[in-house]
């Protein structure tokens, strides 16, 4: 057994879980993935040592029947909130768990994948679980944080707005810093990922977002008494001047969609803006290669990759959106 080997099997049978914790920080470190991602995989992995350990299973001398069986664990209703993981949760977190033995079995640790061959349960690509809404309830929602927040501070017309008519990933949202923003070809400009952990791309910001973000500006520039060419660091703040939270978001659009009086709110979540943009902009003739690249999924392929016009402002997307949730907030 390698001295890898010996290491992760110290740290599992022996309890010691920083050691295991300081090992797989090296897996994740070797993957090009977002903090986002990272955070998930590294809470799925987790999960499976602590079963592991739970049984007296050492996870080097695992089996596909123990993966399997944890796979069926995780499709029972959990203590906290008594239902079962969804389908693609436990998909995932089966998914993160190979991958974590494939960089085992690369080092010599173990001599194979045992959840390679697993049995995962049939995820259908085609069918999102995810909660969107109506062109109707966006404007609603952008009426309601408009009336005033009272939950989030004063970023909430804004971060309302960007998640509406831009369909921005709650990551991306609170990444941004203020250096993000800018101008080009005419259009205010928002620096994005292009894709999960990859490289920014420039997104056009609609003038009605636009109008939302400098007066957000202006109330952080009075705040700490500076000119708003003066602010710099994290763009959206919560009410503790702090750089705003995914779960604080997560929070915030419940609230917002609660107070906006849409049905099945509390299933409302940052990710149903980024839905019911691309419906929206489907609906107003958007084409799918514009849509594509502004929401910065991998798909369609190659195609896109040869189109030299797509970057072009104009066609962002994001002002058809704003036309339709328009509440006359010009």
């Amino acid at each position: 057994m390698t001295d890898l080997a010996t290491f992760t099997t110290r740290a599992v049978v022996a309890g010691e879980q920083d050691a295991l914790r300081d090992f797989t920080e090296r897996w994740l470190a070797n993957r090009r993935l977002s903090e986002h991602t990272r955070t998930a995989y590294r809470r799925d992995v987790g999960l499976w040592a602590t079963w592991c350990a739970q049984r007296g299973i050492n996870p080097l001398q695992a089996t596909f029947l123990d993966v399997n069986a944890w796979g069926r664990h995780l499709e029972q209703p959990n203590e906290s909130s008594g239902k079962p993981a969804a389908p693609a949760t436990v998909a995932r977190r089966m998914s993160a768990v190979s991958s974590w033995y494939d960089f085992l079995a690369k080092l010599g640790a173990v001599p194979h994948n045992p959840a390679a061959v697993a049995d995962r349960p049939y995820v259908d690509r085609d069918h999102s679980p995810t909660q969107g809404f109506s062109a109707t309830d966006a404007a609603a929602m952008l009426t309601a944080a408009a009336a005033g927040d009272r939950w989030i501070g004063a970023a909430g017309e804004a971060i309302t707005a960007v998640l509406v008519d831009m369909g921005v990933r709650v990551s991306d949202v609170c990444g941004l810093d203020v250096e993000h923003l800018g101008h080009a070809d005419g259009h205010r400009t928002m620096q994005l990922l292009k894709m999960k952990g990859g490289k920014r791309r420039t997104r056009a910001v609609p003038p009605a977002v636009a109008k939302v973000l400098d007066a957000y500006l202006a109330h952080r520039a009075a705040q700490e008494q500076v000119p708003v060419d003066d602010l710099h660091g994290a763009l959206f703040l919560n009410a503790r001047g702090q750089r705003i939270g995914r779960h604080e978001v997560g929070r915030f659009v419940r609230r917002l969609a609660r107070a906006a009086g849409m049905p099945g709110w509390d299933k409302i979540s940052p990710h149903s803006f980024r839905h019911a943009w691309n419906t929206i902009a489907r609906q107003r003739g958007a084409e799918l290669e514009d849509r594509q690249h502004a929401l910065g999924h991998a798909d369609p392929r190659t195609t896109q990759r040869y189109d030299r016009n797509r970057d072009s402002l104009d066609r962002d997307p994001s002002f058809l959106v704003a036309a339709a949730t328009s509440t006359d907030r010009l």
